[in-house]
């Protein structure tokens, strides 16, 4: 893997983990009733648990995608 590569992965995982805590962040917003109060709280526990999950298993399963592409 070069320079570049490893960059650009590096900047995936970063991303993905963004995106996970705006999840969060707009799940708990919801909750509080704050964003959307109308759908609250089932879409605030719905997002944030999706955040949570993102979060967490993305970038395992992202670094597992990339170990099968190279072999």
């Amino acid at each position: 893997m070069n320079e570049t590569e490893a960059k650009q992965k590096f900047m995936m995982l970063n991303l993905v983990r963004l995106i996970a805590i705006g999840f969060v962040m707009a799940g708990a917003a919801n909750i509080a009733g704050k964003m959307l109060p109308e759908f609250a709280p089932w879409l605030g526990a719905v997002l944030l648990m999706i955040g949570l999950v993102d979060f967490f298993f993305a970038p395992m399963l992202l670094k597992r995608y990339w170990r099968k592409r190279e072999t």
